[in-house]
């Protein structure tokens, strides 16, 4: 038997038309021919088949919806939800029949409703306005530093300890730049959408010498689907470098595939991990992919950095020293990057899209460290990773106020909180590895 066709509404028209979940879920944009693709926002089904493309946040994120209710992605992603529903008018082809629950049969409605309760009690406490004075003084000690490093050499000369002290300064001010354009491109500083854009474009840019576009592309789609294969791009390095997460490594070894040694990746995890992700594929793919999207604004702010680290520090260094300055500063800030970035990650689930509700897709995928000054400032907030992807817009100084409410949440859904040390979360990265490498192998020996 067919499908049945969508009932047009009593006021008639494309946008009168009734459908239901099953419908929705075949409308993903896959198959051949290929499905349009639909999505379900607060009961209304919208056709983005076309509109994907033209997406501000990017083709893919979007699609990574398709068939799916976005209601709460589209919440927590948009400032101004009144003027993006505008846009949307033209993409509106109906809304779920009468018949049809609000929430997909496969969702816990009560901890979807919980969640949207939530929500409403976060921006009535006004959780999500920030503090300017914060964010300010966090760019002063970002520049602050930036200016030391060259004095420093101006100064005391290009000997190995002021050289050492130099690397230092800058490669701190390389992790706290990207923690602070982090905020900026998630739209957490200014109330107004262009002025993020337009701050995130020169702290991304001018201060770190790495594209916009770049990161929004990337990081939108790992919030929207974080540890879900082949959504997620901080996880599709599974499986070329390593095997990640319980299922997918077993799934690998029962296919027999061994791109790489798995069983022995939490050792070289030190060598290809850590000190080699910037200074040796981010530094030469942010290039290829400014001028491979036509990405010129990006490419003018990037190179607005490169030119003056180049005569900032050619006279006092020379070429050659320049280019080792420039390698041990990269070098600095890729390790602190990965150490600080995968922490909350790599040690939990991961796994395809299984099409949770909002609040369980983040919980399983992310955890928390413990609170500290130290913590706070040498992680950017992400030691509240938890709190930061189920409130992504949120700015980070206010995630420490909201984090006993989602604890509470969690404690009457029977969902665990994770809250680490430090060192215990750098610690389970190289762990995990070792585990889902093992499981990797013996899949792959016995079955």
């Amino acid at each position: 038997m067919g499908e049945p066709e969508p009932q047009p509404g009593p006021e008639g028209g494309s946008a009168g038309r009734r459908f239901t979940w099953e419908q929705i879920a075949a409308r993903t944009g896959r198959g051949q021919p290929p499905q349009p693709r639909w999505l379900v926002i607060h009961r209304k089904v919208y056709d983005i088949s076309h509109f994907h493309r033209r997406h501000p946040g990017g083709a893919r994120v979007i699609s990574h919806y398709a068939g799916q209710d976005a209601t709460d992605p589209f919440t927590a992603f948009h400032l101004d939800k009144a003027l993006v529903r505008k846009y949307m008018n033209s993409l509106l082809i109906g809304e779920l029949a009468p018949d049809q629950p609000s929430f997909e049969p496969s969702k816990n409605k009560l901890l979807v409703e919980d969640f949207r309760e939530l929500r409403t009690t976060v921006e009535r406490l006004g959780l999500l306005k920030p503090n300017y004075l914060f964010f300010a003084l966090h760019l002063f000690h970002i520049l602050l530093m930036d200016i030391a490093a060259w004095l420093t050499l101006w100064y005391f000369g290009s000997s190995l300890v002021p050289f050492l002290f130099c690397a230092l300064l800058l490669g701190t001010v390389q992790a706290q730049a990207g923690w602070l354009q982090h905020d900026f491109g998630h739209l957490s500083v200014f109330s107004k959408s262009k002025w993020n854009h337009v701050v995130h474009k020169f702290v991304i840019g001018h201060l770190k010498g790495a594209p916009a576009s770049w990161w929004n592309h990337l990081h939108f789609q790992h919030h929207a689907k974080p540890n879900c294969f082949r959504k997620d791009p901080d996880v599709n390095m599974h499986p070329l470098f390593f095997a990640l997460g319980k299922t997918l490594s077993v799934e690998l070894g029962m296919k027999k595939k061994k791109f790489m040694p798995y069983n022995y990746q939490h050792k070289y995890f030190f060598i290809i991990g850590p000190p080699a992700l910037v200074p040796l594929y981010f530094q030469w793919y942010i290039f290829y992919f400014a001028v491979q999207r036509k990405q010129w604004v990006d490419l003018a702010w990037m190179l607005s950095f490169y030119i003056r680290f180049f005569f900032s520090y050619s006279p006092l260094l020379g070429v050659k020293g320049l280019l080792g300055l420039f390698l041990l500063v990269r070098f600095i800030e890729s390790n602190w990057f990965v150490w600080v970035t995968q922490m909350n990650h790599i040690p939990m689930h991961i796994d395809y899209d299984n099409n949770m509700d909002w609040f369980s897709t983040q919980l399983q995928a992310t955890c928390n460290v413990q609170q500290s000054l130290f913590n706070d400032w040498f992680s950017g907030h992400l030691n509240f990773q938890i709190e930061h992807h189920l409130f992504p817009t949120m700015p980070r100084h206010n995630y420490w106020k909201v984090a006993p409410l989602v604890k509470s949440m969690c404690a009457k859904h029977g969902i665990e909180y994770q809250c680490k040390p430090l060192f215990t979360a750098f610690a389970d990265i190289v762990y995990s590895l070792k585990d889902s490498g093992e499981l990797w192998l013996d899949a792959y020996l016995h079955k």
